[in-house]
């Protein structure tokens, strides 16, 4: 029976003590030399593709060791760069893991530093942030980006430059909360006791950066206090401002009244509600838009003034002319009563001013018309075209004329025929009712009786009637064809 060969433990076992025992097992199978040979060259071969892929995979694990120190040591120049200072570090003249262990420490200590400096920044540059947002008046959208932290800048001297900015903005940012702190409490008559709550904020308006921080406050609490204080004045703000705002609409309102435009008190006053009940305008936009429109109104008030003191004359001249023609109709005019003289100076100074109706038309024409040129609008009057009640006028006017000339005409001729008829029987009988008169003695039947005069302030009713007294007593009878009128008064003044 063939003796199996001795078994070797795994802890003892070499490359020689397997040749033998594989040496055995070929004695025993019984292989020829050149197959052994064979087997060996091929196991050779194998042993050696083993050896060199280990030598590859150590070769490979050195130079990622020399890449992590070279990184580390980059790394490192970047942080001391970063950080600002003049840090010096030695890795040793040992292996590549003695020189990494070496360096690690350093390295890690120099990772929190910049990790830390970059906290620091991080808080200093939000608070900037914030407090830009809130001194621009958008401090509800300060949440939506995060500030981004510069780490090619680490230095202390740049944290001590942000530091300062950041007490600048406090300051600016306080200064800016008193500032609109006294706005408010001028706005809403704040009492003065009230006031002394945060007299230490609004004393420092006008002091420096260094005096502020010398008086502590920029403390933050100090800054949270007045802020919660400007909050709650503004909630108040709210209702006042509604106030100042209907107030702006009345004085606007007024203003155009004053030069008779056309404005809509009751749909601008609705507008202005919606808009202020909507909340999606500002107040303070809408009281400086309505500031504007006042500023505009004015400038057009000021452009109609011109033309509307001489709308304003030619109301008077037309007021005068209506009551020029009711006083000469009056056959009492001449009694000696009470006021009569009075009357008599003011019927001379009216018809002198009559007299001037044509030339104040024609200038008040002209004016509008370069007017409505010049700004391509229409000129209206409470809300009708001026150059419109012009022309109805004139032509009220001209009609007017036309009559009191027929009148004349048919007055002399009734002289004339009054004067035959005295000549021819010799004495005046009781002048009948002329023909075309109505019942009434002081009125003529066909002159128009409820014609009225266009004016700018509506339209003033100027009877266009002919009332006038008897010429006198016509002794003889008058022929039935012939219409007897009443003479008129300069006429019988001239006579």
């Amino acid at each position: 029976m063939t003796s199996m060969p001795p078994t070797l433990s795994p802890s003892r076992t070499t490359c020689a003590s397997l040749l033998h025992e594989l040496q055995l097992l070929w004695d025993e199978i019984g292989e020829n030399d050149s197959d052994r040979d064979k087997m060996l060259l091929q196991l050779e071969q194998e042993c050696l593709n083993i050896y060199r892929k280990k030598v590859e995979k150590t070769r490979k694990y050195k130079a990622d060791l020399h890449q992590t120190l070279a990184e580390a040591d980059a790394e490192i120049t970047d942080i001391v760069s970063a950080l600002g200072e003049h840090a010096t570090f030695s890795r040793g003249r040992g292996t590549l893991k003695e020189q990494i262990s070496a360096i690690k420490p350093t390295l890690e200590e120099l990772r929190s530093k910049k990790q830390e400096r970059i906290r620091e920044f991080f808080e200093l540059q939000s608070q900037v942030v914030r407090i830009c947002a809130e001194i621009a008046g958008n401090g509800q959208n300060t949440s939506s980006s995060d500030p981004q932290v510069n780490e090619s800048d680490l230095t202390v001297r740049k944290l001590g430059e942000l530091k300062s900015h950041l007490r600048e903005l406090q300051n600016e940012k306080l200064q800016d909360l008193g500032r609109t702190l006294i706005e408010l409490w001028n706005l809403m008559d704040t009492p003065v006791d009230e006031q002394k709550r945060f007299e230490h904020v609004t004393s420092l308006i006008s002091s420096s950066v260094d005096q502020v921080s010398r008086q502590g406050c920029l403390a933050l609490d100090v800054i949270e206090q007045t802020t919660v204080e400007v909050e709650r004045l503004n909630v108040l703000k709210t209702t006042k401002m509604k106030e100042l705002v209907f107030k702006r609409q009345n004085e606007l309102e007024e203003i155009y009244r004053g030069v008779h435009m056309d404005v809509d008190s009751d749909a601008a006053c609705q507008i202005l509600a919606s808009l202020i009940d909507s909340g999606n305008v500002d107040l303070d936009d809408l009281l400086s838009s309505m500031d504007d429109q006042i500023a505009k109104a004015k400038e057009q008030a000021l452009s109609r003034k011109d033309i509307l003191d001489k709308v304003e004359k030619w109301r008077y001249a037309t007021e005068e002319e209506k009551w020029l023609e009711e006083y000469e109709r009056d056959e009492n005019r001449y009694s000696a009563g009470r006021g009569a003289h009075k009357n008599l100076k003011r019927a001379e100074k009216a018809r002198n001013l009559v007299s001037k109706i044509p030339s104040i038309c024609e200038n008040l024409t002209a004016k509008v018309k370069a007017w409505e040129m010049e700004k391509g609008i229409p000129f209206l009057y409470d809300k009708v075209p001026i150059l419109r009640s012009l022309e109805e006028y004139i032509v009220l006017r001209q009609e007017k004329e036309e009559e009191k000339r027929k009148f004349r005409e048919q007055k002399r001729l009734q002289d004339v025929l009054a004067a035959e008829q005295e000549a021819r029987f010799g004495s005046r009988p009781t002048p009948k009712k002329p023909l075309g008169q109505s019942t009434c003695a002081n009125t003529m039947v066909g002159t128009p009786t409820g014609r009225r005069v266009v004016t700018p302030s509506g339209r003033h009713g100027i009877s266009a009637g002919k009332e006038h007294r008897e010429s006198g007593r016509v002794n003889n009878i008058i022929p039935v064809n012939y219409v007897a009128l009443p003479k008129d008064d300069s006429t019988s003044q001239g006579s």
